[in-house]
């Protein structure tokens, strides 16, 4: 029995990722009333959302399960500074997961 996959490649949507991921963090933030807090390319998740490891971890725990194992978010943060991912925004985290989305596509994997 084999299983035939689609030829054309995934192509990731930018507004469609900054949604999905907005939504994980609303869920993240429920108990700080999420609502409150505009999320755009430019929110950093240590100052403006003010996450903590812990939000960081579930937050790339749910990346993966919505997205597959493209999404690394452990390897993205590895090859980073502290004051780099201390000043990480949405945005920057948007582009790695469609980058990784289209590659992922490209490669067929």
């Amino acid at each position: 029995m084999s299983v035939e996959e689609t030829t054309s490649p995934v192509i990731a949507d930018e507004a469609a990722v900054l949604a999905d991921l907005t939504g994980i963090l609303r869920a993240l933030l429920e108990d700080y009333e999420p609502d409150d807090i505009e999320i755009t390319r430019d929110t950093t998740f240590h100052d403006d959302l003010e996450l903590e490891s812990i939000d960081l971890v579930a937050m790339s725990a749910q990346l993966r399960e919505k997205y597959g194992e493209a999404i690394n978010f452990a390897s993205f943060v590895a090859d980073l500074e502290l004051g780099q991912i201390m000043a990480l925004t949405v945005g920057e985290l948007v582009d790695f997961v469609v980058t990784s989305l289209n590659a992922k596509g490209k490669s067929g994997a």
